[in-house]
């Protein structure tokens, strides 16, 4: 990729009088005001071998306003590629070298590359500008929890043996295709119909016959896809390399699968939500259970706003650590991030203890609200019950804030595949939504 190049702004570049209009020519005035964030796009897209000009590439700033513009809109790739070919305001914003539209394939290359830290980069250098502009001072922090979901649908042991029995026999059938000559069955149609058995099967013991014969049918095929990754020869080349890296990923997550299985239904044990596998494509996704809610598959999230609402910082945990625990963490981010203390906090009763209470004091925080008491006196937390009363009501203020991330921003569930871009999809749509809620508060 040869240096970067960016696209100027043209006088034919009209934006349109609507609100969205607006608010793009704001939002692209403030990306004009700070270009040196294209140097962060360009080091990605390096990383990732995408070329910077020709059919198959896009310039820097062209990928980050389109990446924007997915996430503000809530678009897929291909009605993304549609609006810039349709719309005169988002060509505008997005700097389209005059008479070209990319594909959709274009753009799932690059904006994908961007990577999930330089989105948390933007984030920093948004927030600022904010408080720059006297939007947001970081003095007054509220924090709570929730729960991304991962693209993957309700398990089940039933379900993920077939699933396994399913990506089993598409591997057979490529190494067939590289020259394999080992002598396989396929048992697909079997491991569907017990799976479905055992779906609406009544009484433990029907299950359990079920599931073995469904387990042996996936052993069966996993020892065809062994014979296979020791017979294939070795002049298939690349695809071969190729195909033997996929057996190596998806064998031992195979292999966990029934194990759990036979711990869970045949030896009746509890495995532990941290044990479990949940997908074999996703298996990166956690098991989250927030109270006595119904149960997520994905992701929690810690995350923390202020008075203007904006998202102060984000941290996607792994596993399902109890929020008590993350308190006196997210609170030092925040004094990283702005170099000292908030003056006054407030965060949901999952995170209050007292050690958590007397750290933040010790931190320099003069009223810590808890929205549940749990055990601590008003008057340890706060100075009086009216401020108590005050900023127990802001507190409530961030769950409007994750409800407009999760409706309008793509929040309720990650629709990317993978770990690393399941961050970076969720930190895109924080950038979103942050500098759309900038421009609107940015005093004129």
């Amino acid at each position: 990729m040869r240096q970067e190049r960016t696209v100027q702004a043209s006088i034919f570049d009209l934006f349109a009088e609507h609100e969205i209009g607006r608010e793009l020519s704001v939002m692209s005035q403030w990306l004009d005001e700070h270009r040196d964030l294209l140097n962060l796009v360009t080091r990605d897209l390096r990383r990732h071998g995408v070329k910077g000009t020709g059919r198959e590439g896009l310039p820097a700033e062209a990928v980050l306003r389109c990446a924007l513009l997915k996430q503000y809109r809530q678009l897929s790739y291909q009605e993304l590629a549609f609006h810039l070919e349709d719309s005169a305001s988002f060509r505008a914003f997005a700097r389209l070298p005059w008479g070209w539209s990319p594909k959709k394939s274009v753009l799932h290359k690059t904006v994908s590359a961007i990577r999930a830290e330089t989105w948390e980069d933007i984030n920093r250098v948004l927030l600022a500008s904010a408080r720059q502009d006297g939007v947001e001072t970081g003095s007054v922090m509220r924090l709570d929890s929730t729960v991304t979901a991962a693209l993957i649908h309700e398990p089940s042991d039933s379900s993920l043996l077939w699933d396994a029995v399913r990506v089993m026999v598409r591997l057979l059938q490529q190494a067939d295709a590289l020259g394999s000559a080992i002598p396989w069955h396929d048992h697909c149609r079997a491991a569907k119909k017990r799976a479905r058995t055992i779906q609406y099967a009544r009484g433990r013991p029907k299950r359990v016959k079920h599931y073995r014969e469904l387990l042996k049918i996936t052993r069966k095929t996993l020892g065809y896809v062994e014979q296979a990754a020791a017979q294939l020869p070795l002049a298939a080349g690349p695809a071969g390399e190729l195909w033997q890296a996929m057996v190596r990923h998806y064998r031992p997550l195979i292999e966990q699968i029934i194990a759990q299985t036979e711990r869970r239904v045949l030896g009746g044990e509890a495995v532990q939500a941290g044990d479990k596998l949940v997908s074999l494509f996703e298996p990166h996704a956690d098991i989250i259970v927030k109270g006595s809610r119904d149960v997520d598959y994905g992701h929690k999230l810690n995350l923390t706003t202020g008075r203007s609402g904006l998202i102060l910082d984000l941290v996607i945990e792994a596993g399902n650590p109890a929020d008590s625990e993350r308190f006196l963490p997210m609170l030092e981010r925040h004094i990283g991030i702005w170099d000292q203390a908030p003056r006054q906090a407030a965060a949901d009763g999952g995170y209050a203890s007292r050690e958590n209470l007397r750290r933040a004091k010790a931190w320099g925080v003069r009223d810590m609200a808890f929205h549940k008491k749990s055990g601590l006196k008003v008057e340890d937390m706060v100075k009086s019950n009216w401020v108590y009363r005050k900023l127990r009501n802001f507190r409530a203020g961030i769950e409007a804030g994750i409800s407009c991330l999760k409706r309008a921003y793509g929040l309720r569930r990650c629709t990317w595949r993978g770990l690393d871009h399941f961050k970076t999809y969720v930190w895109s749509s924080v950038v979103a939504y942050n500098l759309v809620l900038f421009t609107r508060l940015k005093p004129i």
